[in-house]
């Protein structure tokens, strides 16, 4: 019996579904509420408030595809959020607002992101494969080049919870602030994305589980070929 993947990856994985199942639960729930204000507005307000020059805010299409692209530095609020007044949308698009102003502004967390995100593209890409074929080969050296690989995509995971809690607070300030919002839709706000920012954790959580149990596995091959 694997006791490795019992002890590690399923309550990781168990915590991953939960996670999901919070945030779908909490847009849902705050989806039927009114906020008075569309997601497209609730963004740009952010920007105002953080006298940031407004982004262009454009739909995308999908569920919960929300996204801030600094490359097109443009705001994409999915079909649900960008002409939606509910406060799942305000809360959703604030936080990609959020993201926006964090470029704007220099912030240092999200400099060390894109910093390393070239090679954490790179180990998403080919650990997996890698580890595949050190273990097929037989090849420690392989499957450890594998270890380290991974090793960078959970780095960039690990890097991304600060960036993605900052967002956040920048934007549940603003909602705050900005003196337009009841303090019950405040609070469904900060509910939908305190769900959201828990699938970061729960992505973050497997990902180190499965990188403990490869090291397990390393350090137990290693033993037996001694």
């Amino acid at each position: 019996m694997d006791y490795s993947y019992i002890v590690l990856i399923l309550p990781a994985l168990i915590f991953s579904l939960i996670a999901q199942a919070m945030v779908k639960s909490a847009f849902r729930k705050y989806s039927e509420m009114s906020a008075g204000m569309t997601g497209e507005q609730a963004a740009k307000m952010v920007m105002q408030m953080n006298d940031v020059p407004a982004v262009p805010v454009v739909p995308i299409a999908g569920t919960l595809t929300d996204n801030y692209d600094p490359k097109a530095q443009t705001i994409h609020l999915s079909q649900g959020v960008f002409a939606t007044g509910s406060v799942s949308a305000v809360g959703v698009a604030a936080h990609e607002a959020g993201h926006a102003v964090q470029y704007a502004k220099g912030y240092f967390p999200i400099q060390v992101r894109n910093a390393i995100i070239p090679v954490s593209q790179i180990g998403a890409k080919i650990s997996w494969p890698l580890l595949m074929i050190g273990i097929v080969l037989g090849s420690q050296h392989l499957f450890l080049i594998g270890i380290l690989l991974f090793s960078a995509a959970v780095l960039f995971q690990l890097v991304t919870l600060p960036v993605e809690f900052n967002a956040s607070r920048r934007a549940m300030a603003a909602i705050r602030e900005s003196s337009y919002f009841t303090d019950e839709q405040i609070r469904g706000a900060k509910k939908v994305l305190t769900a959201a920012a828990l699938t970061y954790v729960a992505a973050l959580a497997m990902s180190v589980a499965q990188l403990l149990r490869l090291l397990l596995m390393f350090s137990g091959n290693s033993r037996r070929r001694r």
